[in-house]
């Protein structure tokens, strides 16, 4: 029950990765605030399954405003009263040839996938800095965990926008991380890998394409959402407090292959 107590916000919860990591911090009792455009009573009955509380918010992150993410943290505070981590896993991806790819698609890749997030964690640090670190317990810290990518390393096919979201997420991790360590937070992020969630239905019902992701990976398995979620466990919690400006790959060992 490491979590005990403990305030946990995670944006795109309403399922796949986001409802996972959800639950694995509702088995360590925190109370979870999970943020998301759609319905989110799935996922409040497993964390309460789970033995943990949850709260669900209801808010569209894809304009990816400053206005929009300040909202958002001003509006957990006024229910919760902190917030002590905060993960960044809402995402979509647009697939285009680069040639043909629209500014519709482009601006609306980023601004749910580097946009929100760093207009959330800029929310939540200054909320910290100046007033919330003051009222917390000697020597807590604020965890951020941003989730990456593998296209943080690689660009991958027709998905230009997703590649430059994700390789800029990855960039601001590590920005944040060297502003703001001296302030008692750490800011990491995980990449995953090929993860079987709806998002990747469509590559695993291609024989050719799954047999060809499958053949790279040393562990020759897909992943699954709950392995994302051990890994935030971890980057949230006391375990990591010397863990800054990291981009943890989870990903089977693809990307050591």
């Amino acid at each position: 029950m490491k979590y005990k107590n403990k305030v946990v916000v995670v944006t795109g919860a309403s399922r796949g990765i986001g409802q996972a990591i959800c639950v694995a911090f509702a088995k360590e009792g925190a109370m979870v605030v999970g943020v998301a455009r759609s319905d989110l009573a799935e996922t409040g009955a497993a964390v309460e399954k789970a033995g943990g509380k949850f709260i669900a918010h209801n808010a569209d992150l894809g304009t990816g405003t400053q206005k929009e993410s300040q909202d958002v943290i001003a509006q957990i505070l006024a229910k919760t009263g902190k917030i002590d981590v905060l993960v960044n896993n809402a995402g979509i991806i647009r697939r285009a040839p680069a040639k043909d790819f629209s500014e519709a698609d482009w601006n609306a890749v980023m601004g749910t996938n580097l946009n929100s997030p760093f207009f959330l964690m800029q929310a939540v640090g200054k909320w910290w800095i100046e007033s919330g670190r003051a009222k917390a317990p000697e020597n807590s810290r604020l965890k951020l965990v941003n989730i990456a990518s593998l296209l943080s390393f690689q660009g991958g096919i027709t998905v230009p926008a997703y590649a430059a979201s994700k390789h800029a997420i990855a960039g601001v991790t590590k920005a944040l991380s060297n502003e703001w360590a001296k302030e008692r937070i750490n800011v990491n992020a995980i990449a995953p890998g090929y993860i079987a969630t709806e998002n990747t239905a469509a590559l695993r019902a291609d024989p050719m394409r799954n047999k060809a992701i499958l053949d790279r990976i040393p562990e020759g398995r897909w992943g699954a959402a709950e392995d994302i979620a051990g890994g935030c466990v971890f980057l949230a919690g006391s375990d990591s407090d010397y863990l800054n400006g990291a981009v943890l790959n989870i990903d089977g060992g693809w990307l050591g292959r």
